[in-house]
């Protein structure tokens, strides 16, 4: 009598089961895994570089998961009651899933708002650099034109005694019209200086209360995936 294939079927199905499900298990022992009750448990992620540890490992669990499944449709397959075997597997892929599913929004939420926090605080510094620039080139006093002198020069120093008083006084003169030109200038490059910081300080208030409207949402939206993972585990 020719011995029956099916339990040497069902025997090579358990194997690889008995397999996928020891490969599987270092990856369970981490952080992502269940809180005794069955709800998902999410570990919050604390910087990028943990951030994509745990996408990769998410990624590796999926696929353990999926394995499993397949195994088990060829178990299952070889018992009486397929169809209850079926959806015990089917179950147990939906709950693996949609705890993976919870712990990769989490990574994939921190890693855009790690991202946008970078371009912000970019974007801060820049404007904040800018201003200071500017205002620093207005505070510069402009330089003094240079004024020729148009004293009238003897044509031969023999024979004639120039009038230094009369220089000095003329000098005097023109320096005094000169600092009364650059009084009005130095006014308005203080003017203007102030108007420049003032509109520095307005553009960075503006920046920091989108930063803090752009957090708030992204916290919100966080949230409401949380909760969206959460309902669907459950």
């Amino acid at each position: 009598m020719r011995p029956s294939l099916k339990p040497l079927g069902e025997m090579i199905a358990a194997a690889a089961l008995a397999a996928l499900a020891a490969l599987a298990a270092p990856a369970q022992a981490q952080d992502i895994g269940q809180d005794p009750v069955g709800a998902p448990r999410v570990p919050q992620s604390h910087s990028v570089e943990q951030a994509n540890a745990t996408l990769e490992q998410v990624t590796r669990e999926r696929a353990a998961a999926n394995d499993e499944f397949a195994a088990s449709e060829r178990v299952c397959y070889s018992k009486f009651f397929v169809n209850n075997c079926l959806d015990k597997a089917k179950e147990k892929r939906r709950a693996t899933l949609a705890r993976l599913r919870a712990v990769e929004v989490e990574a994939q939420h921190f890693k855009r708002a790690d991202s946008v926090a970078r371009r912000d605080a970019d974007l801060a510094e820049r404007a904040r650099k800018d201003a200071d620039e500017q205002a620093a080139r207005a505070a510069q006093p402009p330089k003094p034109p240079k004024v020729a002198d148009e004293t009238p020069r003897p044509p031969s120093k023999a024979g004639k005694v120039v009038d230094r008083e009369a220089e000095h006084a003329a000098k005097v003169k023109r320096m005094e019209a000169q600092d009364a030109a650059d009084a009005g200038k130095r006014a308005a490059n203080v003017a203007a200086f102030e108007r420049k910081k003032a509109e520095s300080e307005r553009r960075q208030a503006e920046v920091a209360r989108k930063k803090a409207e752009s957090d708030a949402k992204r916290a919100a939206q966080a949230e409401a995936e949380k909760k969206k993972a959460a309902a669907a585990a459950k």
